[in-house]
């Protein structure tokens, strides 16, 4: 069974920083892209970061380049994401996903993130 457990989350005020953890098991977690998405009240769903386990290549979106790092603890089957200089306007749930495909060769526009975990809260506060 897949799980994805998220924690990490909290308040903080604007320029703080915060670190999400997100650990796997249950699926083959060396060759498959993890992303970390959020969702803010009103608003829909972005990606925020994605990480592909095998190679450790990483990707992010345009609002957290420079701010935010995605880095992983293979033997721990553990995704992070580092999120430094917050701003208010990051203030959202915070969810993992995984591809689908549990041997994947990559991330890829259109990996199909079929495993979500329950999502952690962050608040940025001015």
């Amino acid at each position: 069974q897949v799980q994805l457990v998220e924690s990490g989350g909290g308040s903080v005020q604007a320029g703080g920083s915060l670190k999400l953890s997100c650990a796997a098991s249950g699926y083959t977690y060396s060759t498959n892209c993890v992303g970390w998405f959020r969702q803010a009240p009103g608003k829909q769903r972005e990606g925020v970061a994605r990480i592909y386990t095998g190679s450790g290549t990483t990707y992010y979106t345009d609002s957290v380049k420079g701010r935010f790092t995605i880095s992983q603890d293979k033997p721990k089957k553990t995704v992070y994401l580092q999120m430094n200089s917050l701003k208010p306007e990051d203030t959202a749930m915070y969810y993992c996903a995984a591809d689908r495909n549990t041997y994947g060769l990559g991330c890829f526009p259109r990996t199909d993130f079929g495993y979500w975990g329950q999502g952690t809260q962050v608040t940025v506060s001015s």
